[in-house]
């Protein structure tokens, strides 16, 4: 058996000193009732105090035990042990006034006096003790880090950057030391946490940056809402202090507020607007006990909408993707939350028909998100036949398997360079939103899409580059100074999907009202100074010019469609555009043919289609419906045997 020596020995200590501390209480406690002349203590007095002085002590030491006073890890005390050693004492207190009644002399009593004064002596012993070896190592924590030190600035007074605070202070390895706080609140100005100083307001963060030689800004306020969080690092950036922050207000709620939780100051942090938000639980109740598809399940966007799916209770959630490696995180992440789910992982491509409707056929989804897609706009532009195959055919497809297996939603994940697109990726993905408009008119699924502006943290996104080249010491590049974006988090555009999904009444397009676009060159510039870096200086921005098919913005939605508002004030319906369905069906079925022959003209066939498509810039009469369903399975039947 293992036996711990050096636990003993702290016990056996603690135990010693105990018994000191019952003696000292004891007879301190006698003395100072008769103002320490100890000739003035009567015999009387004196003499049950010392015969049930061995007894006291061994239930005290019983007492000490029960209450954990010597199994408590001190250097971590808090309010627990603090209490224990509190009600332990007081017990042990009334045991001494019971027990001395059993001793006392002439059945006269102990002074009244000497049972408190002897409870309050042992507590203030007893607490010296526990947590004096805390404060030392607090001590010389502080000494051992101040040549060493990284000086910190705390941004809020509150709860959680008192409990920052404090375990900066008490950390065994945090070679941080916090100088200063600023919060907003003028009643905490001047006033002190932990021993640290509340400076003032906003307004004297660069000011106490530059004086108290800060190199750190640690953003404490979890609960702020983005706007205020937005202002107050458009500050901050200016300190060329490294910034940091809690990830949110559920940390201090979980108790999980600690330097372990901090986290970078990313750079949607400085959007400056508040994050889309939808009740996911009062929408996504049509996914409950449904079968739900996701293709490219493996992906940015594809992940997350697998996520948000798993977490409420779908009948079976099937995650198709071509790309195992992305396939396989997903599956790990999802057994690992939600070991009941049913969860079918699927390799396979969009491309491939036979594969396609083997998938629709087995599992009938009711649900599908169509997410798979080649998004990459210059890799698209040198390959031009691929996208046409991936993302036009691809989605084909999938939309033609879902209606024809029954599927009752399918939601096409778009973007908002399909809106008068100058490249290829946005011109393919346009057919697409033509497919599923058209399919919406003659299947009983319902055929929605969804158009995203860029989105934050994705594969592809500009600001992993962005922070892959600050770390190799720059430079950052920047295509052109006036590009402009719209921004999204990847939780955005998946709340804005699924709540499509709940809108969908079939023929939408939903597009999300992102506020104001955001100059790539700000962002580039705010990235290098939230990492503590100097534009310029320390890292520099180079200009490479507009790539392949690249424009200086996008557009949400063509001059020819209207706005319909939904309950969402920041979700519209783009108004369907008419569609030449027999001419339509035709252009397809010679486009797959030239994709499949690798045309070098296929710009030019998609111009014919998206007439809206300018690379470089740039009426038969509508036939009946069974004419148009009619044109449609025979398109279907051509492009299904190529």
């Amino acid at each position: 058996m293992f036996i711990n020596w050096t636990k003993l020995g702290r016990q056996a200590v603690l135990m010693v000193y105990d018994v000191f501390a019952v003696l000292v209480a004891s007879f301190l406690a006698i003395l100072v009732r008769f103002e320490f002349r100890i000739s003035s203590v009567p015999e009387i007095y004196m003499k049950p105090i010392s015969d049930f002085m061995p007894i006291l002590i061994i239930l005290t030491i019983a007492l000490f035990y029960i209450f954990r006073l010597y199994s408590s890890l001190w250097a971590y005390a808090g309010e627990n042990e603090l209490q224990n050693l509190v009600v332990a004492c007081v017990l042990d207190g009334v045991i001494n006034g019971i027990g001395l009644q059993f001793f006392r002399v002439d059945l006269v009593s102990v002074p009244q006096s000497y049972y408190f004064l002897y409870t309050f002596l042992l507590i203030s012993l007893t607490f010296i003790s526990r947590f004096a070896y805390r404060f030392i190592r607090s001590k010389k924590h502080r000494n051992d880090n101040r040549n060493n030190s990284i000086s910190v600035m705390i941004i809020g007074a509150g709860e959680s950057g008192n409990i920052l605070i404090k375990d900066i202070q008490t950390g065994n390895y945090s070679t941080r030391v916090v100088r200063c706080i600023i919060d907003d609140d003028p009643t905490k100005w001047g006033r002190y946490i932990q021993g640290v100083r509340v400076v003032g307001g906003r307004d004297k963060i660069i000011e106490s940056a530059d004086l108290y030689h800060i190199d750190e800004i640690i953003l404490a306020i979890p609960s702020a809402p983005r706007p205020m969080i937005s202002r107050i690092l458009d500050i901050c950036k200016e300190t060329n202090c490294r910034l940091q922050s809690l990830p949110g207000v559920y940390q201090l709620v979980n108790g999980e507020v600690s330097v372990s939780k901090l986290r970078d100051v990313e750079i949607e942090d400085l959007l400056g607007r508040e994050p889309v938000t939808v009740d996911i639980d009062s929408i996504i109740g049509y996914v409950r006990g449904k079968t739900v598809l996701v293709t490219g399940g493996g992906g940015s966007i594809g992940s997350e909408l697998c996520r948000q799916i798993a977490a409420h209770d779908p009948k079976r959630l099937i995650v198709f993707d071509i790309y195992e490696n992305n396939a396989y995180e997903i599956q790990q992440e999802l057994e690992r939350k939600y070991p009941e789910l049913e969860l079918i992982v699927l390799i396979g491509s969009v491309r491939n028909t036979a594969r396609v409707n083997a998938v629709f056929s087995r599992w009938k989804p009711d649900i599908v998100y169509h997410a798979a897609a080649h998004k990459h706009v210059p890799l698209m532009e040198e390959s031009p036949n691929e996208a046409i195959k991936n993302n036009v055919f691809g989605t084909w497809k999938t939309a033609l398997a879902a209606a024809q297996n029954g599927a009752k939603k399918f939601v096409l994940i778009s973007t908002d360079k399909a809106v008068n697109p100058t490249n290829i990726m946005g011109a393919s993905k346009r057919i697409c939103e033509m497919i599923v408009q058209t399919f919406n008119k003659h299947y009983d699924t319902e055929f929605v899409a969804v158009r995203f502006g860029n989105v934050l943290g994705s594969n592809g996104s500009v600001i992993p580059l962005f922070k892959k080249q600050i770390a190799e010491g720059g430079p950052v590049t920047v295509t052109d100074p006036n590009i402009i974006r719209y921004f999204m988090t990847i939780p955005e555009a998946v709340s804005l999907v699924l709540q499509a999904g709940a809108y969908a009444r079939g023929g939408e397009i939903f597009v999300l009202d992102m506020g104001e676009p955001v100059r790539i060159l700000d962002l580039a510039e705010n990235l290098i100074k939230l990492s503590g870096l100097r534009v310029g200086e320390d890292i520099r921005i180079e200009f490479t010019g507009l790539r392949p098919g690249e424009k200086l913005y996008e557009e949400m939605l063509m001059d020819e469609e209207g706005l319909q508002d939904t309950a969402n004030r920041l979700i519209h319906i783009g108004r369907p555009i008419p569609i030449d369905e027999v001419r339509f069906f035709k252009q397809l079925e010679e486009l797959n043919q030239e994709s499949k022959h690798e045309s070098a003209y296929i710009r030019d066939l998609v111009k014919q289609i998206v007439t809206t498509y300018h690379p470089e810039e740039g009426g038969e009469g509508s036939p009946d419906v069974s004419s148009r369903t009619e044109a449609l399975r025979h398109a279907a039947e051509r492009i299904d045997e190529a």
